[in-house]
């Protein structure tokens, strides 16, 4: 199974949305762009809301249905974990295997040991196609770097094989994730890291690093637009340099998570992919629950109201809400309006200070922050928001 150039992750807190998310791949189409669409929801959103992965799966068969999409499409099992994978295993083709919690953890010097002595190609002057930039590892650089990683590598061949045994090798796609860290990896660290992915065995398609600045959820990008751009090139460049040297799949690509809302960086991304003439995996952030909010407050009346009620109680559990996501929001609380003041808003205000337009006056990011993470709230209200 092999993904297109293309591909989009797209998050759908209450299955809803799955009809217009595959109008905005076929309006792509149109102007002559495959892209293909990824529907993406992890354990902890289903856990938090009560769904199982079949609605997803079914939600994206309707829509492919009811359209007539004959292209590909797949259903994630988004930051999966060897603990959490089997409730997956019936409806996903796609399992984006998450193993940020086991960086650092440490494996045994024997392990360690062993890689060192298999890769003796990194132990001298690296040098990637298509960059000026080249890398000198030495052996305690390869040391500390496979004591750092190499037991999440290994974590990530356990969750694969689990899924191979299960649904055999050749019926899905395979991702990495290690974005949601306390750190960048270097271009450096990203060629051990696939030398050890290469020792695993696993094809992974996608891989999903962590970039410097903030990928903050619903947001545009924090950081130096200059700097994510850099570390763009010099980690599609490594990704060809090892995809040559190991054997990995040949449409292997950089994945870009909690991508939506992320504008000041797509020309950034765009350069890059034509630099190169490689594809991306762009996953979106479930921002479309966003835009329900956005057409509750929008129709006024019992919807503004149910919109409103929403933040006041997010407000209120905010701790709560933001601890899943600690590492992808940035909320300033004291610019947060309080529940009082939001009580007395128009649909307008509420829309203004909600809807991703930063040139506006109006427009709060920590509102739109806060209010990204109250799907959890909306999803105990019941058949007024779930049906």
């Amino acid at each position: 199974m092999r993904l297109s150039k293309y591909s989009i992750g797209v998050g759908d807190r209450f299955t809803h949305q799955a009809k217009a998310q595959l109008k905005a791949c076929m309006q792509a189409m149109e102007k002559g762009v495959e892209v293909i669409p990824v529907w993406n929801k992890s354990n902890r959103e289903h856990t938090l809301i009560g769904s199982e992965p079949g609605s997803t799966r079914h939600a994206a068969d309707d829509a492919v249905r009811a359209l007539d999409w004959e292209k590909q499409y797949f259903c994630d099992a988004d930051h999966i974990t060897f603990e959490t994978v089997d409730r997956f295993l019936e409806t996903c083709d796609f399992y984006t295997i998450d193993v940020a919690d086991s960086i650092g953890q440490l494996t045994t010097p024997v392990n360690v040991e062993a890689f060192v002595e298999r890769h003796p190609e990194l132990l001298r002057q690296v040098r990637l196609e298509g960059v000026e930039e080249s890398f000198e590892i030495t052996k305690e650089d390869l040391r500390s770097t496979a004591q750092k990683f190499l037991a999440a590598v290994m974590r990530a061949g356990e969750v694969y094989r689990k899924i191979e045994n299960r649904n055999g090798a050749d019926n899905f796609v395979s991702e990495i994730s290690m974005d949601e860290t306390d750190r960048a990896q270097t271009p450096a660290e990203l060629l051990i890291i696939l030398a050890a992915v290469a020792d695993e065995h696993i094809p992974i398609q996608t891989i999903a690093p962590k970039f410097s600045g903030r990928f903050n959820k619903g947001v545009d990008y924090a950081g130096e637009i200059a700097e994510f751009e850099s570390e763009m090139v010099l980690d599609v460049a490594a990704i060809g340099w090892a995809i040559r040297q190991y054997g990995l799949p040949d449409n292997l690509r950089l994945s870009i998570h909690s991508g939506s809302d992320k504008f000041s960086l797509y020309p950034s991304i765009h350069r890059t992919m034509k630099r190169f003439n490689t594809g991306v995996h762009l996953k979106t952030a479930g921002t479309t629950w966003l835009e329900e909010l956005i057409g509750l407050a929008e129709a006024g009346g019992d919807g503004l109201k149910l919109a409103k009620d929403i933040y006041v109680e997010a407000f209120r559990r905010q701790d709560e809400l933001c601890a899943p996501y600690a590492t992808v929001v940035d909320i300033g609380r004291t610019e947060l309006p309080s529940p009082e003041e939001v009580r007395d808003w128009s649909s307008e205000q509420y829309t203004s200070a909600l809807r991703h337009v930063p040139a506006s006056a109006a427009y709060n990011r920590n509102f739109r922050q806060l209010l990204h993470g109250s799907f959890k709230i909306a999803a105990k209200m019941g058949s007024v928001i779930l049906t």
